[in-house]
């Protein structure tokens, strides 16, 4: 009978974008070792035919909501907590490597890169490394030539985080079980555009995604991931990518450079998910819908400053812009806007009485771009604990409830806007820092608008000051023939 694999599991998950203020630490990070952090994947318990005779050994997991470029000390301690252990585990048959893929850390410009070297200088170069990733993290040379196989999500929004972990972890094992490294082939394509171009629910990436699984089951293939790239981080590793992976080296290429072609060829196709336009414009269009119950409640995504891709969630431009609106002033229309973090705001005001008149200023404190710190004069309406706002409240301005936090936080689930006694089919609308509208938002909307807001994850990518992303990139330059040379290892 075979010994069981011995499979270390660990990484560091965060989306960075460098156009933001925020520094992410360690205070923004979730952290999992040991049993606790196995029992994050549910195909360890019971295990899955294929993990049978397998000791996966944790390391450590960290994990914080998208956020500016991480402190060097937070990552330098986390990256060096996996070598120690992984140098203490004895020999290994691989690692299973679970991390995002765009986590960008001060002073480095290919962080995930950076953390697979140090992993290969602590295994060596016979263990086979396998990465879970998001379809808009970054594959680098040195990634790519580190890893022995690499996926990513097929789902934007990402639906199929877990499935994506366990098809990581179960093209790990076989391959190990073939006691053979795998063949891979990458094409980059100089493509760069927001998640919000490239939702899988509209084409042209339905399609392109929808190609995986014919490729993947074809003869000679093990797994075929597209990633989109991340647009908000200047680094010259920021572009699409395309890995396949397999057991024949000339299927393997030859599907690489076929998913390379349609990526490229689809470029002009990709479009935002939802209808665009100012903050006024989007305004405009909401108020005037409202009046027809079904088109409520309306969502506004004030895209700029999602939090979800990195964010600093206290620009007040949007809620500046809302608050100047008669109607919502003077409470003829019902609005939520969700939300600010402001830590210091919420400790002045949470402790009085429900009911209370306040007076408080709000955000500005990270992300001071006009108008800067906004001052609010209303109503402490609700208090709650959110398990991932921390303490928060609303601020009843008008007509208008005004969600600020003691964390950063997407306000992306309905539980955490009833918690704070709102119930969104009970309003006309609701501005939300987010890109495309996650799935509960999403079927909850009756219209929904994307409002291209300023912030350090502004959708108008011409806007922001990129100097080291590689040239020519779409859509930055347009007229250009694409180089989509197959790279195999």
């Amino acid at each position: 009978m075979p010994r069981p694999l011995r499979i270390a599991i660990g990484g560091i998950h965060i989306e960075s974008s460098t156009f933001s203020p925020h520094v992410s630490t360690a205070d923004d990070f979730e952290v999992t070792r040991g049993d606790a952090l196995l029992a994050r994947y549910d195909w360890l318990s019971p295990a899955r035919p294929w993990a049978v005779d397998v000791e996966w050994i944790p390391l450590v997991h960290a994990r914080a909501l998208p956020g500016g470029a991480v402190d060097p000390a937070t990552y330098e301690a986390w990256a060096g907590e996996i070598v120690e252990k992984l140098a203490a585990a004895g020999p290994l048959d691989g690692m299973l490597l679970d991390f995002h893929g765009a986590m960008s850390v001060v002073g480095r410009d290919d962080a995930e890169g950076d953390l697979v070297t140090a992993i290969r200088s602590a295994i060596g170069p016979e263990p086979f490394i396998s990465t879970a990733m998001d379809l808009h993290g970054n594959v680098s040379p040195v990634l790519f030539d580190a890893c022995d196989l690499l996926t990513c999500y097929r789902t934007a929004p990402h639906v199929d985080v877990w499935e994506t972990r366990e098809r990581a972890a179960r093209n790990l094992v076989e391959a190990l079980r073939r006691q053979r490294r795998p063949h891979k082939a990458l094409v980059h394509v100089p493509i760069l555009l927001p998640g919000e171009m490239t939702s899988t629910r509209e084409e042209p990436a339905r399609g392109l995604y929808a190609r995986i699984p014919e490729i993947e089951a074809r003869a000679g293939i093990v797994d075929a991931a597209i990633w989109i790239g991340f647009a908000w981080a200047d680094q010259p590793r920021c572009q699409g990518a395309v890995v396949v992976t397999g057991t024949d080296a000339a299927a393997t290429t030859d599907a690489a450079r076929e998913l390379g072609d349609h990526f490229w060829a689809a470029r002009d196709e990709f479009a935002f998910v939802a209808p665009t336009g100012s903050m006024d414009e989007c305004l405009d269009t909401a108020l005037a819908a409202v009046a027809d119950p079904a088109r409520r409640p309306f969502f506004i995504s004030d895209s700029g400053d999602n939090p979800g891709a990195g964010g600093a969630d206290d620009v007040t431009f949007a809620l500046d812009r809302m608050l100047a609106r008669p109607e919502i002033r003077d409470g003829s229309r019902r609005a939520v806007f969700a939300s600010l973090v402001d830590p210091q705001a919420v400790a002045q005001i949470a402790d009085q009485p429900i009911g209370s008149p306040v007076r408080v200023t709000v955000g500005g404190r990270i992300d001071s771009r006009a108008p800067g710190p906004l001052p609010l004069e209303g109503t402490l309406e609700a208090v709650a604990d959110d398990p991932d706002g921390g303490r928060c409240v609303s601020v009843r301005v008008g007509g208008c409830s005004v969600f600020v936090t003691s964390r950063r936080m997407q306000y992306r689930l309905l539980s955490s806007y009833e918690r704070l006694g709102v119930t969104v089919d009970a309003v006309d609308l609701v501005v939300v820092k987010i890109g495309y509208l996650e799935p509960e938002l999403f079927d909850a909307a009756g219209d929904w608008l994307l409002a291209l807001t300023p912030g350090g994850v502004d959708q108008d990518l011409a806007r922001l000051p990129y100097r080291n992303v590689v040239r020519p990139m779409f859509p930055l330059d347009r007229d250009f023939t694409a180089d989509l040379a197959v790279v195999t290892g």
